[in-house]
């Protein structure tokens, strides 16, 4: 039998040394609940055992169902029939299994019918489906938006709501994007006019809504008539009727299982949710970020599939008279693809980890007040961690799945470019996730700030003097020449005047910040594996050339590119 998540050693590794414990008793408030829901666990060990036999469920319904109908979910993709879109069959199938065994409501609370799991478990969940299936959004999406209404919905909204989607019932969108919006969301235009009688009604185009055709829909729209910017904007909750029509499914490169849909909403009523003038600066950024979380997950299930893809065809592929895994430019390429993805996936569930740490700790302080001091500072360096990892394991993970699924075709030679291969499938649907949900671009204008403000640092500093490095002291005394050398070039930069001169330099900055992350992660996880501590090795090996090379080509002060790029693109 096939399960994707008790044949994949190295999240069952991290699920057996990731540090719960403080993540745990948050969650379940004391274990308040023990009493009330017969499945809500008694103490630590009893909801680590409901959590893996949650993902183990998760796993057989990927592995044995998903993955072996992913290549026709590929080829019959979705329809638009009567204004209705109409998913693949094998879509429509992991649909039906996931609301049968009550896993839609995954991070929903259980008094509206979920099951209160935090959010590193939801990005786990969502690397296995990936894998499975690269074009199955709708678990990560019902999540996020779900989630979103219960942090910011009144009481009757997440009332009557959620408890649908927890029930699989109905699928959800959020419906952001318009053709002249995309990641300047500040120029959103569709309009919100609230009618005498109190009313909010919709009218506009959305445009690339990832499963636009969902029954609940959360939208961005101009709610302040005569604003430009991000103040005009507010946030509503839609509830799909006639008034809003499915123009066109778009024809896509990858991910062909999921719907993507332009909008026209011709006075559609809908609900406020929370405050005006909120809508971009707080709900939405706060769902997108945690549909960043969830592309990572998703990037890092489809490296995963190309990985094994890759290394399987390598076994098997004889040429010159042996497996081409045998020759040094293919098991070289294999190594990087391999701790790439095992890179990606401590960098994921560490910055879950400290996503809902912070979203605990913003509950406690809300509900209770008695406690709000006592956690104040601990919810602020939380808050900062997750404003800081989450762009950068977005921008991590959904570019090591490019160079993943990119290789995966090079290791498979011609035959990787063919239908009749998982290799090419993997490659396109890979495509998408350094795109939607934010660019690798504007993720490195997001982690910037953090970097150059000492947020990392002070990560990095934290974090050495908690861990415990002596069984690789010697790889520990490279990394803190790496992270000397790092400090010197921000400060290099902060000595600079020039705007546009920082900003050319952010991607190597935010990518420095990275390693240095990554190889801190390894070398902590090696205390546990022999294997893990040869990772960190071959990972650092590679990581002290890169770190001496950005340090050097920033501090020498180049800027030809800048002096001549006009010259350049213009002629």
């Amino acid at each position: 039998m096939e399960n994707f998540l008790k044949d994949n050693e190295d999240i069952l590794f991290h699920l057996k040394h990731l540090d719960l414990d403080q993540l745990i008793t948050l969650k379940e408030d004391n274990f308040a609940e023990k009493d009330i829901y017969p499945h809500a666990p008694k103490d630590i060990e009893d909801a680590k055992d409901s959590y893996e036999k949650i993902l183990s469920l998760i796993g057989e319904i990927a592995g044995e169902h998903m993955s072996p109908v992913a290549a026709e979910v590929d080829e019959e993709g979705v329809k638009l029939v009567d204004g209705e879109v109409v998913y693949a069959k094998g879509t429509q199938m992991a649909l039906d299994m996931l609301a049968k065994a009550d896993l839609m409501g995954f991070a929903n609370p259980r008094k509206y019918g979920g099951l209160n799991c935090p959010i590193i478990l939801m990005s786990i969940a969502g690397e296995i489906m990936s894998r499975a299936d690269g074009s199955f959004l709708n678990f990560g999406l019902q999540q996020d938006i779900s989630e979103t209404i219960n942090k910011f919905g009144s009481e009757e909204q997440k009332q009557r709501i959620i408890p649908i989607l927890a029930s699989g019932k109905e699928t959800s969108s959020m419906i952001l994007t318009e053709p002249d919006a995309g990641s300047d969301l500040q120029a959103v235009s569709l309009k919100a006019h609230q009618a005498d009688d109190g009313k909010w009604y919709l009218n506009g185009v959305k445009r690339f809504i990832t499963n636009g055709n969902g029954k609940i829909g959360l939208v961005l729209a101009r709610s302040e008539e005569g604003t430009k910017g991000a103040g005009g904007l507010s946030f509503f909750l839609y509830e799909r009727d006639e008034h809003m029509v499915i123009r066109r499914v778009e024809n896509k490169l990858g991910i062909h299982g999921s719907p993507t849909c332009e909008l026209q909403f011709n006075n559609a009523p809908c609900e406020l949710v929370g405050q005006r003038r909120r809508g971009l600066t707080k709900y939405t950024m706060w769902l997108m970020n945690g549909a960043r979380l969830m592309v990572s997950g998703q990037a890092t299930g489809i490296a995963e599939a190309a990985y094994r893809e890759a290394y399987k065809y390598a076994q098997e592929r004889i040429q010159f008279g042996k497996p081409i895994i045998e020759f040094p430019p293919v098991f070289e390429m294999l190594t990087e693809m391999k701790i790439a993805i095992e890179a990606s996936r401590t960098l994921l569930y560490e910055t879950s980890r400290f996503v809902d740490l912070k979203e605990c700790l913003e509950h406690v302080t809300e509900h209770q007040p008695e406690r709000a001091s006592d956690v104040k500072a601990e919810m602020k360096m939380y808050t900062r961690l997750a404003n800081l990892f989450t762009p950068i394991t977005k921008l991590h993970n959904t570019e090591v799945a490019n160079k993943v699924t990119y290789d995966g075709i090079q290791i498979h030679g011609g035959t990787g470019y063919m239908k009749e291969f998982n290799a090419e499938r993997h490659y396109r649907d890979a495509r998408i996730t350094n795109i939607y949900e934010g660019t690798s671009q504007l993720q490195v204008v997001a982690a910037i700030g953090g970097v150059t403000s000492g947020t990392a640092s002070r990560f990095f500093d934290d974090f050495i003097e908690n861990t415990d490095f002596g069984h690789c002291k010697d790889l520990f005394s490279k990394v803190e020449k790496a992270k000397l050398n790092f400090e010197k070039t921000l400060i290099k930069i902060k000595e600079t005047e020039d705007q546009e001169v920082v900003t050319y330099h952010s991607r190597r900055l935010v990518e420095m910040a990275t390693d240095i992350t990554i190889a801190l992660f390894f070398m902590r996880d090696a205390k546990h594996s022999e294997r893990k501590l040869k990772v960190a090795h071959t990972f650092i090996a590679k990581m002290i050339p890169r770190i001496e090379m950005n340090m050097n080509f920033i501090v020498s002060g180049e800027s030809t590119l800048l002096e001549n790029y006009q010259d350049i693109i213009n002629a």
